[in-house]
């Protein structure tokens, strides 16, 4: 070998050398707060004429992060002043009337109005109430925004202001008049009681009257001619002022014991819609102690309520101003508004009574979302099971709802777009929105006029976010199309069905579109690279221009931080399973194995940016480097995959999710000879609750785990979350048997550790509590439960962090490792 060429070598491995040996990896100092890594910019926010960009950042390392921006003139980061920071208007919070022209603004409470080609602003309202919610109306000639639970319409031309509802809170809802009764059926009921006289039988008593004043007032008046005359004076001047024409007051709109949401109001200004919600009555809510306290003494927090709790109800009304008339939209009449869900097979007595009820299902109704003349209402109706997904066209003059779109989905509606932000009118007649009907979400139009449904979109990947250009010729979209662990920016001609990517650079690309859409603001991060900020023009193959380079610090470089590789495995059923392996250079003797599992379970961490799982990454990497063999999958249930992969757990929490990690061990043993009895895992939260199900449930595959603030019976649960994906206890116990762990706990062979913070108000410690009981009554003895007084789900303490992966470290090297 060439002198030169040995001299290089041993230069690289000298320098790898001192690499590894001047910054080695341990738990306290990856544990450490966040800020020893570096600070990378997040929020960002174009102002209104798209000449500055504002950010979240903390080049300083100070408490918190600052305010900053950079002008398109010079693009220098610069720290803003308190001034700056308070009259930055986001370009999110402006609405704009058809034309562009103009927008409105909310800030402080009160509502702004800007002349986009004057640049003038003016103040609408300076109010010590809270006004908000500002839009155009009355087309476009005036603004109508919300104040203390009513509308009002500011005009533009002249600037009256008119109050446009009469929504009273607290005053009970009008009894259905009785047949006949009306004006001009009679006269003026008569509501006190007779005058009583001389030998009459006593009145019959009355709850609301006290006969002795009633009796004295009698008296009063038979005794003193000038109480009687002027008694009759004043009931002459009551008749006739009732005879006066009257001017039109608003129809009072009473909310009795209902709670006002969504007050909203046609383009055209006459139809205002508005939803009254109930909450449910005996809807018990759990309350998590907290025992250090700065008063010493011990308090309780209110927590939520558990999955299967009694729902609130909700009602959607039409208040139509020119009728002056109100009224319920009724949705027991949608299509398939009584089907029953299939899992009700399970249960032949519940499918049976369920049948002979025929309930229309509750539903929770979204918008309307008005086309831009006023002309159509689409509403977004989701059945509160989640199996249906209506878009239905509703007829403001009838009431009715005629049938856009129907998605049924026999595990639970969600997806990208789908109810969050994916809905819209292109123009008069062409609605757009998200779906899953193809087990991907993708991107449609429907024409209300001739009922044409077309997809602007297709393809195995999903249209993770859709926003339409302000010219409504364009849709920008970000994807995994290129792959699912990528994610893209593109733009869409909607007459063509032309699309164009605009970002190149391998990994996440989280671009927000300046206002004029001509500059792209990216955040952009690698697997092994944290977030920055780069400047781009809106043009394919244009060049990304970084702009904050603080990201790493000194010290955080001092580590060669591993890239790991994206692969994918097929599982048992034929699926095929992303995953990023870690491989050590050297593997320890033992050649051990340790998978992570991510939370959230409709998460992603299989991918090529930077991961919100910080911290488990540089714990992967010290775990390299000690000789394990590190696998972080994206399971059943995951995010980025379709729907078929997010609904894989339905009715069996700990079924696929859990068999794609044993399939993972497996592969490890297969293709880098890792030892099958010396295989551990970790996790927090759905990974905790993976890490339980493991060792209960394949005590032969995994030796050892640690479960973080795990889920261990899912009863426990919120509802929002749960529901979906087993239903409800009481309606499908069996989903709930096969899901929790602890059920399962008399299958513990291995070694466990449960970590959970006691003030946790998302998975309460009553879960582990709960288990511990179950574990020691099974006379079980090698598990340890490490409580954390002072911490909630997601921990903020570096102590708390380090002690934590103290424990993880210890378990995984004690037990792995003979």
């Amino acid at each position: 070998m060439p002198k030169l060429l040995i001299a290089i070598c041993l230069l690289i491995s000298i320098q790898s050398f001192s690499q590894t040996t001047l910054a080695p990896l341990t738990v306290d100092k990856i544990m450490r707060d966040p800020k020893w890594m570096g600070t990378s910019p997040t929020s960002t926010q174009w102002t209104g004429d798209g000449q500055y960009l504002y950010f979240s950042w903390n080049p300083d390392g100070a408490l918190a992060d600052s305010a900053y921006y950079i002008s398109l003139k010079d693009k220098k980061p610069r720290k803003a002043s308190v001034t700056e920071t308070q009259d930055l208007r986001s370009t999110g919070t402006f609405v704009y009337n058809q034309a562009r022209t103009a927008y409105v603004y909310g800030r402080d409470g009160d509502v702004f109005f800007v002349d986009v080609k004057t640049g003038k602003t003016k103040r609408i309202t300076q109010t010590t109430e809270i006004e908000s919610g500002a839009q155009f109306s009355f087309n476009d000639t005036k603004i109508v925004y919300s104040r203390s639970m009513n509308l009002f319409a500011w005009d533009i031309a002249g600037g009256e202001t008119m109050q446009l509802t009469n929504i009273r809170a607290g005053e009970a809802s009008p009894a259905p008049a009785a047949a006949g009764a009306g004006a001009g059926a009679g006269g003026p009921r008569r509501t006190g009681p007779p005058t009583a006289t001389a030998g009459a039988a006593p009145p019959t008593p009355r709850a609301d009257v006290n006969l002795q004043e009633e009796w004295m007032k009698n008296d009063q008046l038979r005794y003193f001619e000038v109480l009687k005359s002027r008694k009759e004076k004043r009931e002459k001047g009551e008749a006739y002022t009732k005879t006066l024409p009257k001017p039109k007051e608003l129809k009072s709109i009473p909310l009795g014991d209902k709670a006002l949401q969504g007050l909203n109001i046609s383009p055209d200004g006459r139809f205002i819609t508005y939803r009254l919600s109930k909450a449910a009555a005996n809807a018990k809510s759990t309350i998590v102690p907290s025992y250090v306290t700065e008063s010493g003494f011990t308090t309780d927090i209110p927590a939520r309520t558990k999955v299967g709790a009694p729902l609130g109800s909700t009602e959607f009304y039409v208040y139509d101003r020119a009728k002056d008339t109100v009224w319920l939209v009724r949705t027991d009449s949608i299509p398939g508004i009584r089907d029953l869900p299939d899992y009700v097979k399970d249960y032949p007595k519940q499918a049976e009574e369920r049948k002979k009820r025929n309930a229309a299902r509750a539903v929770s109704i979204s918008g309307p979302f008005w086309s831009p003349n006023g002309k159509y209402a689409v509403l977004d109706i989701r059945a509160e099971d989640s199996k249906d997904r209506w878009l239905m066209l509703m007829d403001t003059t009838s009431g009715k709802l005629n049938l856009l779109d129907r998605q049924r989905d026999e595990a639970w509606i969600a997806g990208p777009g789908i109810g969050f932000g994916g809905t819209g009118w292109i123009d008069d007649q062409t609605f757009y929105f998200q779906s899953e009907a193809t087990g991907y979400s993708h991107l449609y139009t429907f024409n209300a006029a001739t009922n044409e449904k077309k997809a602007l979109t297709e393809g195995k990947y999903e249209v993770q976010q859709a926003r339409l250009s302000k010219d409504k010729k364009t849709f920008y979209l970000s994807t995994n199309e290129v792959h699912p662990g990528e994610q893209h920016f593109y733009r869409l001609t909607i007459a063509t069905g032309k699309k164009e990517r605009l970002t190149t650079m391998t990994g996440s690309n989280q671009v927000t579109l300046s206002p004029d859409e001509k500059y792209l603001a990216i955040l952009y991060s690698y697997s092994n690279k944290p977030w920055e900020l780069y400047l781009q023009e809106n043009k394919p193959g244009a060049k990304m221009e970084q702009i904050t380079d603080k990201a790493q610090s000194a010290e955080f470089k001092s580590y060669n931080w591993r890239e790991p590789e994206v692969i994918s495995f097929t599982a048992r059923d034929g699926a095929t399973v992303y995953a990023r392996l870690y491989k050590p250079a050297n593997p320890a003797p033992s050649k051990p194995a340790v998978l992570f599992v991510h939370g959230a379970g409709y998460l992603q961490n299989a991918h090529k940016w930077w991961s919100s799982y910080f911290r488990e990454y540089m714990f992967n990497n010290m775990l390299v480097d000690n000789g394990y063999y590190v696998m972080d999958i994206d399971y059943r249930g995951s995010a980025g995959y379709g729907r078929d992969w997010r609904t894989g757990i339905y009715r069996h929490m700990g079924g696929k999710d859990l068999t794609d990690h044993v399939d993972a061990v497996q592969y490890l043993v297969k293709n880098f000879g890792v030892n099958a009895g010396n295989v551990g895992l970790y996790g927090g939260s759905y990974g905790g609750f993976i890490s339980l199900m493991a060792l209960f449930t394949e005590p032969n595959v995994f030796k050892s785990g640690a479960a973080l603030r795990p889920v261990t019976d899912w009863a426990n649960y919120n509802h929002g979350y749960t529901s979906n994906i087993l239903n409800e206890p009481f309606n499908d116990s069996i989903a709930y048997k096969k899901s929790s762990p602890f059920y399962f706990a008399d299958g513990l062979k291995g070694n466990l550790l449960i970590c959970h913070g006691m003030v946790d108000v998302n998975v309460h410690y009553q879960d582990a509590v709960k288990l511990s009981q179950r574990l020691i009554e099974l006379g079980k003895d090698n598990w340890e439960l490490a409580s954390y007084p002072m911490e909630d789900h997601g921990f903020v303490e570096p102590s708390s962090w380090t002690d934590e992966y103290k424990r993880i470290f210890k378990l995984f090297e004690k037990t792995l490792k003979n």
